[in-house]
């Protein structure tokens, strides 16, 4: 069973920025997309970005302009940079396939929390 796991956030003031990381214990090379998503304190999770195999990438427009998604294929792993951090950007992210129907089982997720 592919595992991932998130790490990377923590709590930074507005304007602040992180670098999420996903560690993917699959060969990234066979994924076609892997993407990010959140969780904040409703109930669904949201996508954030994707990034195709190609190195195509994809954002929310809540993001779009603020974050960046990356992927290290030799490394197996998926990075999110987020810049200009807001309060709304507050939430637990986390990584897997794009689109959901093939999706993997869910990692643990790292919480990021924007607040002053």
């Amino acid at each position: 069973q592919v595992q991932l796991v998130e790490s990377g956030g923590g709590l930074v003031q507005p304007g602040g920025s992180l670098r999420l990381s996903c560690a993917v214990s699959e060969n990234l090379f066979s994924i076609y997309a892997m993407g990010w998503y959140r969780q904040g304190p409703g109930p669904q999770r949201e996508w954030v970005a994707h990034i195709t195999s190609t190195g195509d990438t994809n954002y929310a427009d809540s993001v779009n302009g603020r974050f960046t998604i990356s992927r290290d294929n030799a490394n197996n792993m998926v990075y999110l940079q987020m810049n200009s951090l807001k309060p709304e950007d507050t939430a637990v992210y986390y990584c897997n396939q794009w689109p959901l129907v093939r999706a993997y089982n869910w990692g643990q997720g790292t919480q990021v929390t924007v607040s002053s």
